[in-house]
């Protein structure tokens, strides 16, 4: 796999450092960036962000994992984020990550063996007034119940 970014997209990660007084403080748009086009954080991927920022690949990995947002490992091509935190919890939240869990059997963090489906079980998704919601892709749903997770899901494939 070519790890390098595209022309344009270098111009967006030097755009990134020129807000910043200190090139580092880029690491997390720029780490984004490089997740959106590689899917994940691999060891290559965060060496090439710690070129590019001038940082100790230490430094780049260090950001990569205090974060859960930055994936470690591949995910799959639809991500799944069920939230269990209180709000959501209390309407139901769990029980649609337990239904997901099942649908695909994997649990937090895994993927399907087809690399299609990932599920993580998330703390707070900042919409406690839409619970219980789930996330695929970045794509939000507010006041799910299992029926309607399953018209999401069953619309992916």
């Amino acid at each position: 796999m070519d790890i390098t970014f595209t022309p344009e997209e270098l111009q967006q990660v030097e755009l990134h450092k020129s807000k910043y007084p200190e090139p580092k403080a880029a690491i997390m748009p720029v780490l984004w960036m490089a997740q959106k086009k590689w899917g994940w954080l691999s060891e290559d991927v965060m060496r090439y962000i710690g070129q590019l920022l001038d940082l100790p690949t230490a430094h780049v990995k260090g950001v990569a994992t205090f974060y859960t947002m930055y994936f470690k490992k591949p995910m799959g091509n639809y991500h799944i984020q069920v939230c269990t935190n209180i709000s959501c919890m209390l309407r139901g939240g769990e029980d649609i990550y337990r239904h997901v869990s099942g649908k695909y059997g994997i649990s937090h963090n895994q993927r399907t063996p087809d690399g299609k489906y990932s599920l993580e079980e998330v703390e707070c998704m900042g919409a406690c007034g839409g619970a219980p919601m789930i996330a695929v892709n970045e794509v939000f749903y507010e006041k799910v119940d299992i029926q309607e997770v399953d018209k999401v899901l069953d619309s992916l494939s």
